[in-house]
């Protein structure tokens, strides 16, 4: 593992680069495994899918126990809106296996606002007595320019799955490298068979056809088909002489166009996702309820990332609350709750605040008319 040392700094670093990528950058044969993001998203599964579970992890709601980390996490930037930061995250998460942000804090300490940083822009080591891990970033900003040995707690680092006990994420596209090329070479072969396959609608056989030159069968085909437009749809009539075949697709064609169905699928396995989010099948025998109960535990994998991370820099509890998401009208934890109220578990003024707690009923919902009656009743019974 090489060694490090840092311009202008008196700290020496590991570098933590995954010997895998140096492998294959040092292949002879030009191969590599490696699938840059740029690639991949001109794949349109893989966009999809991308831009799907991005913009729903988005959705979700962070909570804090500190009023000062909700305020950061509601309004994380000052270069874009708090929803558009965090998919730009989440979306390079998901596509690299790890995403960063530098943390701009005041003379006190305090944060003020968060840059997005691109992985090209971030090169993480490891200090030498293995106490933590430091940053060399480099800044688009001509004035900032690069900062080296920047400290672990000046950084969000989020990951995923990790080689190296957590200190760098793998990107799930290295799994997809076999697949996107299969698809890649699918769609050639595809292109390749219709642009030379033949487009005439049928086939117009002339009995005793080898008495005619190509010239009198081009004017009869065109006269064919003339008579075909002149008929309005109608029936077309032939003569004993000639016999008309339309042309169907043929199936080894239309097995091409079915290539992009398998490596949908292969690209929703390694993201943990049913192919229902891709291509809108999926299985058949699963109920709405059974699809939405495994996507919110597919959505669930990817939040404990990030409130781990969260939570560790900003010293405090973190959660990434789903619900929005997973149940954007309420109507599913509504009903959870009056389930909950019917069997006892709950009365109904504890209903009530729960659901105002949460949002689905308004803060300042005035009291029903069978509450008021029944206080009347009881102050009449009192006297």
């Amino acid at each position: 593992m090489p060694i490090f040392k840092l311009r202008n700094k008196a700290t020496s670093a590991l570098s933590i680069a995954d010997d895998q990528s140096i492998i294959n950058f040092l292949n002879s044969n030009g191969t590599s495994d490696y699938v840059d993001a740029a690639t991949a998203l001109h794949n349109s599964d893989v966009y999809s899918l991308i831009f799907q579970l991005s913009s729903d992890l988005a959705n979700g709601r962070f909570v804090a126990d500190k009023t000062r980390t909700q305020g950061m996490l509601d309004n994380p930037t000052t270069t874009s809106n708090a929803h558009a930061f965090w998919q730009s995250m989440f979306a390079q998460l998901l596509l690299g296996g790890e995403c960063f942000a530098y943390r701009w804090r005041n003379q006190n300490g305090i944060d003020s606002n968060w840059e997005y940083l691109r992985p090209s822009q971030v090169s993480p080591y490891l200090l030498e007595d293995g106490s933590g891990l430091i940053y060399n970033v480099t800044f688009d900003e001509p004035n900032i320019g690069v900062k080296e040995a920047v400290p672990q707690s000046d950084m969000i680092h989020i990951r995923l799955l990790s080689k190296n006990g957590g200190k760098t994420g793998v990107s799930p596209l290295s799994a997809l490298a076999n697949e996107l090329n299969i698809s890649k070479a699918s769609n050639r072969l595809t292109l390749s068979a219709l642009a030379q396959s033949i487009s005439a609608p049928g086939i117009l056989k002339v009995q005793k056809g080898g008495l005619l030159n190509a010239e009198e069968r081009a004017k009869r085909s065109y006269k064919f088909m003339k008579q075909m437009s002149a008929s309005g749809s109608g029936p077309i009539v032939l003569d004993d002489l000639e016999d008309y075949q339309p042309l169907e697709i043929q199936g080894n064609v239309a097995q091409l166009l079915n290539q992009a169905n398998w490596t949908g699928a292969q690209i929703a396995k390694v993201y943990g996702v049913s192919d229902s989010v891709i291509n809108g099948q999926g299985d058949q025998q699963s109920s709405l309820a059974m699809m939405g109960n495994d996507y919110a535990k597919s959505l669930s994998r990817f939040a404990k990332a990030i409130d781990s991370e969260l939570s560790n820099k900003l010293t405090g509890k973190v959660k990434l609350d789903l619900r929005p998401t997973v149940d954007p009208l309420g109507d599913t934890f509504a009903d959870t709750i009056a389930s909950m109220v019917k069997s006892g578990v709950l009365a109904g003024n504890q209903a009530a605040y729960v659901l105002k707690q949460a949002g689905y009923l308004p803060g300042e919902l005035p009291k029903s008319d069978d509450a008021e009656k029944g206080g009347e009743n009881d102050d009449q019974n009192q006297h």
